[in-house]
């Protein structure tokens, strides 16, 4: 099996989540201090302050996703929303690309670099 790929937009949406985790165990961390009042509360604001960035986060990431092309996946049959040239399937993960001169190709997410960076062949 080769290597797995996964959905751009999934992965921001794990960043998301893990930001509301890492809040929520900044804050728990910082109860075990309510001896030292200024690390408890330098904690708890720090824990909010991951949790007010996983917000921003997901908004940014629902906001990106109005504009993703919806499709259907050719390997599970369930829509999906690719983002740039190439992306994977958010259900099975099979790779999908929306420019025909990348049909066939081997799957790489350099292709959706700008600039010089860009890799075409």
């Amino acid at each position: 099996m080769g290597i797995k790929y996964s959905n751009k937009i999934n992965k921001i949406r794990t960043f998301a989540l893990s930001l509301v985790f890492l809040g929520i165990l900044v804050m728990y961390i910082g109860i075990f201090f309510r001896t030292h009042e200024v690390i408890m509360v330098l904690a708890m604001i720090l824990g909010f302050l991951c949790i007010i960035a996983s917000t921003a986060v997901y908004f940014w990431i629902g906001m990106i996703s109005t504009r993703a092309i919806p499709v259907v996946c050719p390997e599970c049959g369930k829509p999906t929303k690719v983002l740039g040239r190439v992306d994977a399937c958010m259900h099975c993960d099979q790779p999908l690309t929306l420019d025909r001169s990348l049909e066939g190709k081997e799957f790489d997410e350099k292709y959706n670099l700008k600039g010089k960076k860009r890799v075409d062949g």
